[in-house]
């Protein structure tokens, strides 16, 4: 069992990275595509289907971290509290900017917390890529270039997202094919999925006692295939050009 958890940690994380990668791309996106009102409705719409559920999987990651490998939440997390916590903040600020920046009509409070949505997605994304460098190379400037880098992958996997899913917006001729979207989510899970199997003799052996992984096993991976089902079904529903504005973000 400790093969089988370690597999379905390392889809989720990577899964996350390849799913909420685009939402935080769009998200730093919004000031230099946005640039109306109207185009930055159109963005946040975009996305809107699609936060709520990819967030699921940070939630999953975290459940497996916490009940598949319990000796290593001291050891993976005492280095990085306070990126962590700045991570915890840019999340908290990007998803208040999506739900506050349509609740009033005044075009002041729309610019700030449409900037706030961008913040927080560009430092979440850096704290990410900071994250995974710290728990392989420590500290330092390699952290901070690992930061930008999937910034950097985040914002073309949106951009990518955005040529697939409003056809027309980014120009003439832009236009992407689910594929390119497919191709850009892999580019952008795989630093997550690389600090992953470098780590896979470490986590294996700091597996959770094997009665434990099997009530795992019984309590969670029947909801495996009814996660998949979900988010396929999002993905089908919510497809290309399906963009309503204003959406409820």
């Amino acid at each position: 069992m400790e093969l089988v958890w370690f597999v379905l940690f390392a889809v989720l994380l990577a899964g996350y990275f390849a799913l909420e990668g685009f939402d935080l791309g769009v998200g730093m996106l919004l000031p230099f595509l946005g640039e109306t009102p109207r185009d930055k409705d159109r963005m946040v719409a975009a996305i809107a289907p699609f936060v709520l559920a990819n967030e699921v999987w940070l939630v999953a990651v975290a459940g497996t971290l916490f009940g598949v490998y319990p000796m290593l939440e001291g050891p993976v997390l005492s280095g990085i509290y306070p990126l962590v916590v700045g991570m915890l903040l840019a999340w908290i600020l990007r998803d208040a900017g999506l739900w506050f920046r349509r609740r009033l009509e005044g075009a002041g409070w729309q610019r700030f917390w449409a900037l706030m949505i961008a913040v927080g997605s560009a430092g979440l994304s850096f704290g990410w890529g900071a994250a995974l460098s710290s728990l392989v190379a420590g500290s330092g400037l390699m952290a901070v270039l690992s930061g930008l880098v999937v910034m950097g992958l985040f914002a073309f996997h949106g951009w990518t997202f955005l040529g697939w899913r409003l056809p027309g917006f980014l120009g003439p001729g832009v236009d992407r094919t689910g594929w390119a979207v497919v191709v850009s989510g892999a580019v952008a899970a795989a630093p997550a999925l690389a600090v992953v199997l470098s780590a896979a003799p470490y986590m294996m052996g700091s597996s959770a006692p094997a009665a434990t992984l099997n009530v795992l096993s019984v309590m969670a991976l029947p909801f495996a295939p009814i996660v998949a089902l979900a988010q396929g079904w999002v993905w089908r529903t919510f497809g290309r050009g399906a963009v309503r504005t204003p959406s409820f973000f």
